[in-house]
């Protein structure tokens, strides 16, 4: 029998990095500037009960703004969701999904956590609201990939990223798999701490990496999802790729790409 393994991102690679920001603040501009500068994708989790109030984005802006990366929900109002009732819990994650998608056009379907907490009611109740991925505050240091999306800890605080993104492109694997460097943080913490050059020592180390995918947070899980849905033959020599998008696989020693929607023999 065929060797198959899940290792690979788009392109064969098998390393990813994203960016994770939350509340949409006015700084928010001069961070995007700064990933388009260098390449760098972000997630960008909004509270829509904020948006148009002073140090926030504009409804008006969000979509051109945010063009390129990802926009998530944060809730309306940002509370405490773990310390509200059900209906609470549901309110403010569903209506923040309906404004935002009438800014950005497409479907709302990622989380993150305000104040970084949640509870297994909450975690229970996210897919019942489309809701495929939700991010902690809890640095785990690392580079694996997350067992549950719904509580997905990133690698770090993005005061540590330059020395993560050093660690991370200097990575040797004694066997292949994949591996992510997931950063977050709010973007006026830069200007709290003057330190936006975190961003441009960031760009020195990482962009233009050709063994690096930068992606959103929903590009990777839809990616992801794109692999488990994969059907293969009995013999594992013929695969199916039922989805709409095109996954890459380790066969043996070579790298094999499955177009979306076709089935592919192996070997």
């Amino acid at each position: 029998m065929l060797r198959i393994r899940f290792d690979c991102f788009p392109g064969g690679v098998h390393k990813a990095l994203t960016l994770s920001y939350d509340d949409g603040r006015i700084h928010d501009r001069r961070l995007v500037e700064k990933c388009n500068q260098y390449g760098l994708k972000g997630t960008f989790h909004l509270n829509s009960g904020r948006l148009d109030e002073e140090d926030f984005v504009t409804r008006e802006e969000v979509a051109s703004l945010y063009q390129g990366h990802e926009v998530s929900t944060h809730t309306v109002n940002h509370p405490f969701l773990e310390q509200s009732p059900v209906e609470q819990m549901v309110t403010e994650i569903m209506e923040d999904r309906k404004t935002l998608e009438a800014l950005v056009n497409y479907p709302v379907r990622g989380l993150s956590y305000p104040f970084g907490t949640s509870n297994d009611q909450l975690v229970a109740l996210l897919p019942s609201l489309g809701i495929e991925y939700a991010r902690t505050a809890v640095r785990q240091g690392g580079y694996d990939m997350p067992t549950d999306f719904l509580r997905w800890h990133p690698t770090c605080h993005h005061h540590q990223m330059v020395e993560h993104a050093q660690r991370f492109v200097a990575l040797k694997q004694r066997h292949t798999k994949l591996a992510l460097l997931y950063i977050y943080g709010h973007s006026y913490e830069f200007a709290n701490n003057d330190n936006w050059e975190l961003l441009d020592q960031l760009g020195e180390v990482v962009a233009g990496n050709p063994q690096i995918w930068f992606a959103t947070n929903a590009e990777i899980v839809s990616y992801m999802r794109a692999l488990q849905q994969l059907r293969f033959s009995a013999d594992c020599r013929m695969v199916h790729n039922p989805t709409a998008q095109n996954v890459w696989i380790r066969v043996e020693a070579d790298t094999v790409e499955l177009p979306a929607g076709q089935i592919t023999v192996l070997g």
